[in-house]
């Protein structure tokens, strides 16, 4: 996940922005769209914080096993909430995702160096399984071209109107946007997926 800087940082305010565009609509929606909202915001964060470049910005060592308890809470509670809904499954492959990379980046999975080694900073080699690895970024590839085709528009829509009572701005309520949010955070996860 830590190439080289400025495409790291490009990742972290792509990441960045995801979550706060989550954090924006958890004050804007209710009920099952709050809860996808602040997995979002979740999401972005988390993986923003974790596509810091490592040169600039060296995680301690600790915090591997943070990643992974959040991301594996996160996962368990949207395996069960699944069942009720399931856009939620893609939020536990999500979580699993980010649990698999923070587990395979490690500094225990690399030696000493753990997250360094990636990219030619240590002097062994960190990565995950490569069949685990194919199949998540095969999942992304997909949900990725999924949801850019339902951007593409096939008749002219009416606009959504903003929320009764003024409780945010009005962009905030607009589904393409929450659509532009998933896509970016897809990709994301791709370009942190590829670097594994």
């Amino acid at each position: 996940m830590h190439g080289p800087a400025l495409s790291g940082w490009l990742l972290v305010a792509l990441c960045a922005a995801g979550g706060g565009y989550g954090l924006l609509r958890t004050r804007v929606c209710a009920g099952e769209e709050r809860r996808a909202a602040r997995a979002e915001a979740v999401m972005g964060f988390g993986m923003a914080a974790m596509a810091l470049p490592a040169a600039v910005v060296g995680p301690p060592s600790w915090s591997w096993a943070a990643y992974a308890a959040l991301f594996g809470s996160l996962a368990a509670a949207d395996l069960v909430a699944a069942r009720r809904d399931g856009h939620r499954l893609h939020h536990a492959v999500g979580s699993l995702a980010m649990l698999y990379m923070a587990l395979a980046m490690a500094p225990a999975a690399g030696g000493a160096q753990g997250v360094h080694t990636a990219h030619g900073t240590g002097a062994g080699a960190v990565g995950g399984i490569p069949l685990l690895t194919g199949g998540l970024l095969l999942y992304f590839v997909v949900y990725v071209l999924r949801t850019g085709a339902r951007l593409v528009p096939i008749a002219p829509h009416a606009r959504v109107a903003g929320p009764a009572g003024g409780g945010g701005p009005a962009w905030a309520t607009r589904p393409e946007l929450a659509l532009v949010c998933r896509l970016s955070m897809g990709l994301a996860m791709l370009a942190m997926l590829f670097t594994l």
